[in-house]
């Protein structure tokens, strides 16, 4: 079992930058794959950003490519998403999430997630 608490968000200006954190509870977080995900008012989940156990391999949705970076620090049972570029169409409310990554059996990015954040919520203003 992982619990996930979700920082960081708040109010920027476009083109500011923000960095999310996602703190889990637990000794084995370095055993699970972890991701970021959006939903916008009225629309459905998106997925943002994926890191594996390591940090070895990360995976970025086309619309964040270049602007967000995703990262971990396992001492710290940690995972972070730093915003750079932010526009006014990265409003949404930010959620992470885990995998177990013995689960995936390989697969990359992962197909599914079986833990999830509460939220936070950042807004870009134009």
């Amino acid at each position: 079992q992982v619990q996930l608490v979700e920082s960081g968000g708040g109010l920027v200006q476009a083109g500011g930058s923000l960095r999310l954190s996602c703190a889990a509870s637990g000794r084995t977080f370095s055993s699970y794959a972890m991701g970021w995900f959006r939903q916008a008012p009225g629309k459905e989940r998106e997925f943002v950003a994926a890191i594996s156990w390591s940090g070895g391999n990360t995976y970025y949705a086309d619309s964040v490519k270049g602007r967000f970076t995703i990262s971990r620090d396992n001492a710290k049972n940690t995972v972070y998403l730093q915003m750079n570029s932010l526009k006014p169409e990265d409003t949404a409310v930010y959620y992470c999430a885990a995998v177990y990554s013995d689960y995936l059996q390989g697969s990359w990015p992962p197909p599914s997630y079986d833990y999830w954040g509460q939220g936070t919520q950042v807004t870009v203003s134009s």
